[in-house]
């Protein structure tokens, strides 16, 4: 699955540390892109509970997953876009409860 980032996710990714980086990675690698594919093929089947995925009230369009529990608090937001003709994940925001201020 392709993905684009915006510029708000490429400023709140410098401020990330090295491990929460990793962190975002592994689950994106290991969770999120199987279930994405997953999605594709069947919209309807549900998302892992690990990563909460939900939709972010007052953002149409805008989902949120969890992608750390422990501190700091790991979370992102993205919506689902065509990226040269397929579907794709543009991710918007990543960090803590503070980018659900601007989702």
């Amino acid at each position: 699955m392709k993905f684009e980032l915006t510029l708000a996710f490429e400023g709140d990714w410098a401020r990330l540390s090295n491990e929460e980086r990793a962190t975002f990675q592994r689950a994106v690698r290991e969770h999120f892109h199987p279930a994405c594919e997953r999605r594709r093929v069947d919209p309807g089947l549900p998302w892992p509970r690990s990563l909460r995925v939900k939709a972010v009230e007052g953002a149409p369009g805008v989902w949120e997953m969890t992608w750390s529990f422990t501190g700091p608090d790991g979370r992102a937001t993205f919506e689902w876009v065509e990226i040269e003709g397929e579907p794709g994940i543009r991710w918007r925001r990543i960090g803590g409860h503070a980018i659900f201020g601007a989702p």
